[in-house]
């Protein structure tokens, strides 16, 4: 079973991926990730108290920290808050990132929404980032191509444990600066 926000990793480098699920090691917490944590928290509580119009819809009714599993999918996980309207089913996932929306929030925030539309028997052909610290809404369309590359990356997460090869590290080496594994990436640094 593997864990949405693994689609989002993989996207980002695919070791960290590698060194959960094959060379399961210590990981080391870092700051960008304690910060998140409390940004989360902090904004699910007002969030709380806000309404749905600000995603676009005109009713809703609001879950928050939904747990979703799905054996067909081979996935799980917890999503921040899904947007039950008249409408439609939409999922909503809480990013703490300054800019935009990337490829990889992309991918996660599909995997929640096959996980939605398993779980309630719906279909889903909008969700949302959460933008914080602009306290921004970026909606993302869930096109065909978007599921296609979403299961594109599961199948490749699903090799790669089997194989158990390491993977490249991400070309963009800024990302390895404060990682969770960077000590562990010895031919990188």
């Amino acid at each position: 079973m593997l864990r949405v926000n693994d689609l989002k990793q993989y996207d980002y480098c695919p070791r960290v991926v590698y060194y959960q699920y094959v060379m399961p090691v210590e990981r080391k917490a870092t700051f960008k990730m304690e910060h998140g944590k409390a940004a989360e928290i902090q904004l699910d509580q007002l969030e709380r108290r806000r309404g749905v119009r600000r995603y676009g819809l005109l009713d809703g009714r609001r879950h928050f920290q939904v747990w979703l599993t799905s054996d067909t999918l081979g996935l799980s996980s917890k999503l921040d808050l899904l947007i039950e309207s008249s409408s439609g089913w939409y999922p909503v996932d809480f990013k703490e990132t300054t800019g935009p929306a990337r490829s990889n929030h992309r991918l996660q925030l599909c995997g929640y929404a096959m996980l939605v539309e398993e779980a309630y028997q719906c279909s889903v052909a909008r969700g949302f980032l959460y933008l914080i610290p602009g306290n921004r809404i970026e909606p993302v369309d869930l096109t065909g191509e978007l599921r296609a590359e979403t299961f594109a990356s599961l199948d490749r997460i699903r090799e790669m444990i089997l194989s158990q090869r390491i993977p490249p590290a991400t070309e963009v080496r800024a990302r390895c600066t404060d990682r969770e594994y960077r000590n562990y990436c010895g031919d990188v640094f």
